[in-house]
This record gives structure tokens, sequence and C-alpha cells, in this order.
């Protein structure tokens, strides 16, 4: 007789938290739902029209137009509630205290619901800020969102500075930062006086990749250093390896967005600085990701009893692995091949996928049963896992091979047009990819539903005496 296969177990601890946070909670992680779906249904229909070009041709469906809403509703829509949903909990849990303001979450909520939507209805009629990656909303806009980010800010620090307890734990370390840093980058990627030449391409650099160094991965690392020990039941395997993660996070990170701009008219000793720091982003690249996998050391039978670890276990790897691939992609000799090609496409993906919203998603199961008291189907979190998981892995494999010949092509001056051409069965690929991507979120969506809080009892009306 063979070892009998190990089941995934359910939750057994609830949580005893304020009602009103929980469907605030849930509410944050709804409307990050609806903005994930909509904007990865367009990030499908743009694949498609890669090889079918006059799929619903019309000016508001054009590739140059959905492509910008997509980016950025997958940004400031479905990354960044979805990450603000579980901090809502992460950081008033770790300061032994109460959320300093319901209402104010809720307001910060709508500034953020509100952005989004502009945001894309303004992209759609063709009104942007110009071609300028991760930030076409115009300045309005993401002045909406802004406040919403400071609002957060205020509330959490405020959260923090209530503590009962002496210490921060490290999961705020991050949190905060990246609320700081975030608003940092906006104020710098907005303000026009040095919007001119080359000195706004320099800034574009910062500003698109600080968006996910310095605001993503700090707070999806943050809320894994809180929510892998409680899901294992055991501490984190080194609180100073977090910490020297933080600190060199913020040393290296910091300068290291003109490597996209290898080869270009800026001056040649800052793409080198860019270089160097990009090697040095292994610092804290593999000291976060050491730390997580060593913390999980022992502990496989519990993991794969689990229906969250496994996301989140994916999660961490692929922060290692996408990191050291960006580092690798910075070097001027893998720029000539790579840059500027469908391969860049691929890793972007691979970075907000497989490492940000696995993450997420392992964070969101563990946390809501435990909230709730509901679970999901195990049988429809394990197919979500695998679609998103082999979907990812057919959409990065793809777009890495075809970004390689596309190089390639280019490099030995062959016509442009055979780039296109040797492109296009790749191009199908990704679309399968994107494919298994999408109907995985549908799955998460019905999950989410699943896990949705329980109404709250009516009052019972009080009866006179007679």
């Amino acid at each position: 007789m063979g070892t009998p296969a190990i089941g995934k177990v359910r939750i057994e601890e609830i949580i005893g938290e304020d009602p009103a946070l929980v469907r605030l909670i849930y509410r944050y992680l709804t409307w990050a739902t609806v903005w994930l779906i909509f904007a990865t249904a367009l990030g499908l229909l743009l694949s498609l029209k890669l090889s079918y070009p006059n799929l619903l041709d019309f000016s508001f469906t054009s590739y140059g137009r959905l492509r910008p809403i997509h980016t950025n509703a997958l940004f400031w829509g479905w990354t960044s509630m979805a990450m603000v949903a579980l901090c809502l909990f992460v950081v008033p849990r770790t300061s032994r205290t109460q959320l300093h303001s319901l209402k104010l979450a809720r307001v910060a909520l709508w500034l953020w619901n509100v952005a989004v939507a502009a945001g894309s209805v303004a992209l759609a009629m063709g009104i942007s800020n110009g071609n300028q990656e991760y930030r076409e909303f115009v300045w309005p806009i993401m002045a909406i969102f802004a406040a919403g980010m400071l609002v957060h800010l205020y509330n959490f620090f405020r959260t923090v500075e209530e503590r009962e307890i002496e210490e921060i734990y490290i999961s705020n370390w991050y949190i905060i930062a990246a609320l700081i840093w975030t608003a940092t980058l906006v104020t710098v990627g907005y303000l026009p006086w040095y919007q001119h030449g080359l000195a706004q391409a320099n800034i574009q650099g910062y500003y698109m990749h600080q968006g996910v160094g310095m605001w993503f991965t700090p707070v999806v690392l943050g809320l894994t250093y809180y929510f892998l020990p409680k899901f294992l039941n055991r501490p984190i395997y080194s609180y100073s390896l977090g910490v020297l993660a933080f600190w060199t996070q913020l040393v290296f990170y910091t300068l290291i967005g003109a490597h996209h701009f290898i080869f270009s008219p800026i001056p040649w000793w800052i793409q080198t600085t860019a270089i160097v720091f990009s090697v040095g982003m292994m610092v804290p690249v593999w000291a976060g990701t050491g730390n997580f996998v060593l913390t999980m050391r022992g502990k496989w039978r519990t993991i794969g009893r689990s229906y969250s670890v496994p996301f989140i276990l994916a999660g961490a790897v692929c922060y290692g692995l996408v990191s050291t691939q960006g580092t690798f992609e910075s070097f001027r000799w893998t720029n000539l091949y790579w840059h500027f090609t469908n391969f860049t496409i691929g890793h972007s993906h691979f970075t907000m996928y497989g490492f940000v919203a696995f993450l997420i998603w392992g964070g969101v199961y563990g946390l809501l049963p435990r909230l709730t008291g509901r679970e999901p189907s195990i049988i429809a979190v394990g197919v979500h896992f695998w679609f998103a998981m082999i979907g990812m892995g057919v959409y990065v494999v793809a777009l890495s091979i075809g970004g390689t010949i596309q190089g390639t092509d280019w490099v030995r001056l062959r016509p442009f047009i055979d780039s296109v051409t040797d492109l296009a069965p790749y191009w199908l690929w990704r679309s399968v990819g994107g494919t298994l991507m999408f109907l995985s979120h549908i799955i998460f969506a019905y999950n989410l539903y699943k896990m949705r809080p329980r109404a709250l009892p009516e009052a019972t009306p009080e009866v006179a005496p007679a």
C-alpha cells in the first residue's frame, strides 16, 4: 500500500476582530478584485489584438489607449487596494491596538476608486500625461490617488504611534516606509519644472522602477513578515536579515532606474551607477528570499496541508528569481539584446504576478477565513493556484524566448518586419497563458465571495413590560 496523499486541512483558528474592520477589509478586497478582473480582461484583449489587430477596431479600444488603462488599473486598483486591505489588519494587529480611524480608511478607498475610474475614462478618451509608463494619469487625477495615499499614511502612522508595545514590528517598517517613499515618488514624478529632455527620461526611469521597488515590493514583503510566521506557527528565521534587507533596499533600489536607458544619451556614469546598484540589489533580495525559505524549512508537510502558504512559497521564490533576472538584464551586453523587446514585458509580468500577486493571494486565503469563519472550496483554491501558475509560466517563457529572438533580429540588422513575423507564434502562446491567468481571477472572485463576512444579527426589539 502506498502512502496516502496529504489532504488540505481546514482553518481551526478564528480571530476575534471588530466586525466593522472585517467588513472594511472585505470591501477593499472586493473592489480590488473588480479592478483585477476589469484590468486583466483588457490585458487578454490586448494580447489578442497583437495577433488580430482589427479586433474591436475603435479609437477607445486601440492598443495605445487600452494598454495604459490595463497597467494603471492593475497598479492603482487591484494591487494597491488588495495590499492595503491586508495592511488594515496587519498594522493594528502587530501594534496591539485598534486601527486609528475606520472612517479615514473608508474615505481613502473612495478616493482611490474615483481616481482609478476617472483615470481609466480619461485614458480611453485619449487624455493622458503622455507616453510615460505608469504615470499616464493626468496630474489632477493622480492627485486624488495621492490624497488617498496620504490618508493611509496618516492613519497607519497614528496607529503605530498609539501602539501598546515598545518595539515597532518589522512589517510596519516596510509598510510605513513604502507609503512615505511612494508619496515622495509621486511628487517627484509629477512636478513639472524639470520634466524636459534627458531630465524627463531620467525621471521616467526613476518613477516606473520605484513604483515597483518602493511601493509594491516593500508592502508585500512587510505583509509576508507577518503572515508567514503566523500561518506556520513559528517565528521568522532571522529578524536581523529582515532589517538588513530593509536598509539595503533603501540604499540600492533608489538608484537603479537608469538601467532602463543603457546606451542612451544619459551620462555614461549614471548608467554605470545604475548597473552597479542593480548588482547591489542582490543583498536585500536574497536576504529576504533566504529569510522566508529558511522560515519554511522543516515545515514542508504543513505547507502541503495548507491552501494559503503554497501561494506565499511561490511568491517568495519568484521574488528571488525575478529580481536576479532583473539584475542580469541590467548589464550592457544583455541590454543590447533584451531591452525594448517582449522579454522585458515577460519580466514585468513575472514581477507583478509571480511575486506580488501570489504573496497577496497567500495573505488573503490565510487571513479571511480566520476573520469571517468562512472558507473557500479547497478544490477551487487549487484550481486558482495552478491556472495562475501555469498561465504565468506559459506567458513568461513564451515572451522570454520570443523577446530574445526579437532582440537578436535587431542586433543582426534584419528588417524590422522579420522580428514581427518571428514573434507571431509567441504572441499566441502569450494569449494562451493570459487566458489561464484571467480564468484564475474569475475563480479567485468566486472564492472571495465564499469567504465573505457573515451578516450581523439583527437586534431583537425590546418588549415593554406589561
